[in-house]
């Protein structure tokens, strides 16, 4: 938290004047950090006079006044609406890129994370689950929980018959992976977007849409099919009621083990 009764430059200060810095590098470096968060003409400002997203750049610009290697930021963008929050995840990113330093941004907000990770550090209960880029992760989930955690999916029990081939929702799926042996029971991952609707003569599953929600850049579209329910992204909307086939190709479709017991497929 800012300290209310300084202004701006009193706030960034601080720690350089804890640290009894000479007066003309302490003017040098605070006049640095407002140039760096924008807020170049707002150093004698009383905070309480600025907006959250301002404050927020204090904050971060009095942190990094006294060049730390690692900067910890514990969730610093939770009490934004969502437009400053995403102007701030973009500022930030922008940040850490020109001063070269580490951030390690603690989040809850699988978008949050997925935007502004070089890495991501997937956690619960203090354990680590994984470790990747933000695309290894989305795209190769090692465990249900992080499956579930970073983006949207389908998690649907299934049998994994022989190498290549997986039994799930009452289909025979082709699929890419190997190792599982004969006859195991698996989890299987299948995402919104990997979801193909097709005429129902054309699809591996026939289903039934029972709702649609129209949000921006696609449409999501809840299926029954199989005896399960699908999550669905699509450019293209079919209306409630209407009989879908749905395809989904090989390498789409993950396989992991599975995290609690299941009832027989």
């Amino acid at each position: 938290a800012l300290f209310p009764h300084l202004n701006v430059f009193e706030n960034i200060a601080f720690g350089l004047k804890v640290a009894k810095r000479p007066k003309d590098e302490i003017e040098e470096r605070v006049q640095t950090m407002l140039n760096l968060v924008n807020l170049s003409n707002f150093g004698k400002r009383g905070v309480e006079s600025l907006s959250g997203g301002q404050q927020q750049r204090v904050a971060i610009a009095r942190a990094l006044v006294n060049e730390p290697e690692v900067l910890l930021l514990d969730e610093p963008l939770g009490a934004l609406d969502v437009k400053l929050r995403k102007d701030m995840q973009l500022e930030l990113k922008r940040m850490q890129q020109r001063l070269g330093i580490t951030f390690v941004f603690v989040t809850h907000d699988q978008e949050e994370a997925l935007t502004m990770s070089d890495t991501i550090v997937v956690m619960k209960d203090g354990l680590i689950q994984q470790i990747g880029t933000p695309k290894h992760i989305y795209d190769e989930p090692k465990s249900a929980f992080v499956a579930d955690f970073i983006g949207e999916t389908n998690m649907f029990p299934g049998i994994m018959k022989e190498d290549e081939l997986v039994y799930f929702c009452g289909v025979d799926f082709p699929c890419v992976d190997v190792g599982f042996g004969s006859n195991a029971p698996v989890d299987v991952l299948i995402r919104p977007e990997d979801v193909v609707l097709t005429d129902e003569e054309l699809g591996q599953l026939v289903g039934t849409v029972k709702s649609v929600l129209f949000k921006g850049v696609h449409y999501e579209m809840i299926i029954d099919a199989g005896g399960q329910t699908w999550k669905v992204h699509s450019t293209t909307m079919q209306p409630e009621g209407s009989r879908v086939g749905l395809q989904v190709v090989p390498f789409n479709i993950h396989i992991m083990h599975p995290m609690l017991e299941r009832t027989p497929v």
